[in-house]
């Protein structure tokens, strides 16, 4: 992780300014007729690019101009060719207080932006709108001191951000009262983790971070020593050990849908509300794999 210059206590860090955003967005509306394509564009550069799997990997970009944004917020990458324009959104991993943009992204064989951006090398370039969006952001309104993070593979992303942010705040005195974050992240083999050695070493370093990797398919990794099963698996298990009710946590569930479907069944079961239930699904499943 690198830094970048100091931000202003809690600034651009957890607390979103969605009526700036809203604002931003109602200009951009206004004036849309007068201004060129890239007026919400950045030519953003890729400045390091790290291969987990054959279909997994990490990128870091110079966005290329100030980009502000609130950690679990995501931003829209795209590639342009000659007939088309081709965009989709991806959850920041880095924190607000670093440089540069960390994405992990995973490759849809038949997807129509992950196959051009898999074949993108360091220094290659990629457009970034220019304004991050996302309501995915730490609760720290209804007063609950517990957070239960549930990821899968490239669903950990936002997490990694809150991590990141967090301990930045940690070291640096700044620090929000009385916050616990409680992560279980799912892959299939552990292989699959891109921040698996990060998060274990906050998690050692500092008294606010559990977290549980698993993996789904053990027979095929089989120097894992670690947890088994699916996230959803774990839930009762680890919310029962770590004392997470709906009264004093809110859970965040990001990646799989079937994950995510699950997950919100068993914590609503266990008494939690809408209210203390956030989501963001990755893609949504045709509906035939549903049948």
């Amino acid at each position: 992780m690198v830094r970048g210059a100091p931000a202003e206590p809690g600034r651009y860090c957890f607390w979103p300014n969605f009526s700036s955003e809203k604002n931003r967005n109602a200009a951009g509306k206004e004036n849309s007729t007068m201004n060129s394509r890239n007026d919400k564009f950045y030519s953003a550069r890729i400045t390091l690019r790290q291969e987990l799997a054959q279909d997994l990997w990490k990128v870091r970009l110079d966005p290329g101009g100030p980009f502000e944004f609130v950690a679990g917020q995501y931003a829209t990458l795209g590639v342009r060719t000659a007939t088309k324009h081709s965009e989709r959104a991806y959850s920041i991993a880095s924190s607000p207080y670093e440089k540069e943009l960390e994405i992990f992204i995973e490759l849809v064989p038949e997807g129509e932006l992950t196959p051009q951006l898999h074949k993108l090398p360091e220094g290659a370039e990629v457009t970034l709108r220019k304004i991050a969006k996302g309501r995915f952001t730490l609760d720290f309104k209804s007063g609950h001191r517990n957070h239960l993070l549930l990821s899968t593979v490239t669903g950990v992303a936002p997490f990694v951000s809150y991590a990141r942010t967090l301990l930045i705040d940690w070291e640096e005195n700044r620090f929000p009262a009385d916050v616990h974050l409680y992560l279980i992240s799912g892959a299939s083999r552990s292989w699959e983790f891109g921040y698996r050695e990060e998060l274990e070493g906050i998690a050692k370093q500092v008294p606010w971070l559990a977290y549980i990797p698993t993996i789904s398919r053990p027979w095929e990794d089989t120097a894992w020593r670690g947890e088994t099963g699916r996230v959803e698996d774990l839930i009762r298990k680890y919310a029962d050990q770590w004392g997470l009710t709906g009264e004093n946590t809110t859970a965040y569930l990001c990646g799989h849908p079937q994950m995510i479907e699950m997950g919100m069944g068993i914590l609503k079961r266990r008494g939690f509300s809408n209210d203390s239930l956030k989501q963001e699904v990755y893609w949504v499943p045709a509906k035939s794999a549903l049948s």
